[in-house]
């Protein structure tokens, strides 16, 4: 009788198909790079490529993580995410701005790894993110309980109702507690998956303002 362990050893891992790409001749600037692999998931028809895991430590140290949507890629290289304030990523934010941000797009076989640290950003570009949102994602955002433990499963579906009439009624309602986050990255590694394991990876350190690249062993 096979085991959990025999069927995971057995599924097929790095399936993804990924182009030619020499580190070597890799742009000093790890923005382009970023921005070029991003372009070609979204092409190749990669599932959810905007999708990032935001890694994030509590008031105690202790890690955290959950998957989020990349909403903008600046000019200055800040990504960009948004959430309530409430919520328990901004919170812990707020407390530790160190975080990391992992991009997986398996279709390419691609992944970059992101460290760096968050700021705010203004009150302007948060209503503006928030009122780019569905008005349905909208009126689950103007309830400001994000995270927070759900007692009455009714409750949930009363305060919906009565947000999706405020936005009916004020089209440019904007929740006080949206709030926009820029990750601005001081490390950045890139990473081309092989079926052999032999993966290729670049990491890029900015020292003094300064971006320096590096070849890794897989």
């Amino acid at each position: 009788m096979s085991t959990l362990r025999d069927r995971l050893r057995s599924t097929p891992s790095v399936t993804g198909r990924a182009p030619d790409w020499d580190p070597a001749v890799a742009p000093g600037n790890p923005r382009d790079l970023f921005v070029e692999w991003l372009l070609h998931a979204i092409d190749s028809g990669a599932v959810e490529p905007l999708a990032v895991t935001l890694s994030t430590a509590d008031g105690n140290g202790a890690p955290d993580a959950r998957v989020v949507m990349l909403k903008d890629v600046t000019e200055d290289f800040g990504l960009e995410i948004a959430t309530g304030a409430e919520s328990a990523k901004s919170s812990q934010l707020a407390g530790d701005p160190r975080c990391a941000m992992t991009f997986y797009w398996p279709e390419v076989a691609r992944a970059v790894r992101v460290r760096g640290e968050a700021t705010r950003g203004s009150r302007e570009e948060a209503a503006q993110d928030f009122l780019a949102r569905h008005p349905d994602a909208r009126a689950l955002a103007l309830t400001e309980r994000q995270s927070a433990p759900m007692a009455d499963p009714a409750q949930h579906a009363e305060l919906i109702a009565a947000q999706r009439a405020r936005i009916e009624a004020d089209p440019k309602l904007v929740s006080p507690t949206w709030t926009l986050w820029r990750v601005n990255p001081s490390q950045v590694e890139f990473w081309q998956g092989a079926a052999t394991r032999d993966h290729l990876r670049l990491r890029y350190t900015c020292t003094a303002g300064a971006w320096q690249r590096e070849r890794l062993w897989p």
